[in-house]
């Protein structure tokens, strides 16, 4: 008599939970449920947009060996162009692509269709409301860093400098931060404003540079707002710390 050992489970398919709702709403909604066509569309533009950069921009990246290679972390940079978010995912290794989250302000990215998609599809960004539900927005920053291997991009200052200057970094970055075992790399974009400043349409062929400091961490920072107004102001120094020595050369 032929004994049956033990039968594998069969394979079963799980959609995913948002899957009858317009493909629009379910980019507007965060966290987003994982979709094979999105992935697929993301990493195709991701290899066009980095081959740009290299070729239109020149893009230059130095510091890569300060990234993480496992654990979660925060990339912290100055912003003065729609360059600024496209030149940080391209120091990621294209592994991470899926896995990295650039906060975007939800009332100006995530109003209209189009730049929904752009943003939503092309750099997976988090909407981030700077006006009103900011814990809230906060509260979606922890559960990704919660997970180990995710990768949040922030810009401090909150919108893109209108001047090219660096200008003062909001202290909500801070309480997101403090008493978190998470490291945080600052970021400075070089020639990103001359390339592609606010108020413009079409970008310039002019260099970029991103420089990646050394990660830090603010673990044994109480969270509160003291807390908070520190690492803001640390986190600003240490970004001008890299514009200077860039100058410098």
């Amino acid at each position: 008599m032929n004994e049956a050992g033990p039968q594998p489970a069969a394979w079963r398919y799980e959609p995913a939970q948002d899957l009858d709702q317009p493909l629009t709403e379910r980019l507007r909604h965060f966290p987003r449920e994982p979709e094979m066509i999105v992935y697929g569309l993301r990493s195709l533009a991701a290899l066009v947009i980095r081959a740009w950069l290299r070729t239109y921009h020149r893009l230059e990246i130095v510091g890569r060996e300060h990234l993480p290679a496992n654990s979660s972390f925060v990339l912290v940079a100055n912003h003065s162009s729609h360059l600024d978010t496209l030149c940080l995912l391209a120091a990621l290794p294209l592994k991470k692509l899926h896995r990295a989250f650039p906060a975007a302000a939800a009332d100006y990215f995530f109003r209209s269709v189009p730049r929904t998609w752009m943003v939503a599809i092309v750099v997976n960004a988090l909407p981030f409301s700077r006006q009103v539900q900011i814990r809230q927005s906060l509260g979606l920053c922890e559960g990704l860093l919660a997970n180990p291997g995710n990768v949040l991009i922030l810009f401090p200052e909150g919108t893109r400098s209108a001047t090219g200057e660096l200008n003062t970094f909001k202290p909500g970055m801070g309480l997101l931060l403090a008493g978190r075992n998470v490291p945080v790399l600052p970021c400075y974009l070089a020639g990103a404003f001359r390339a592609w400043r606010k108020g413009h349409i079409l970008p310039r062929p002019a260099k970029v540079r991103l420089i990646i400091g050394a990660p830090r961490d603010y673990a044994a920072l109480a969270p509160g707002k003291e807390s908070a107004s520190a690492i803001a102001a640390e986190l600003h120094q240490a970004v001008q710390q890299l514009k200077d020595e860039h100058e410098s050369l």
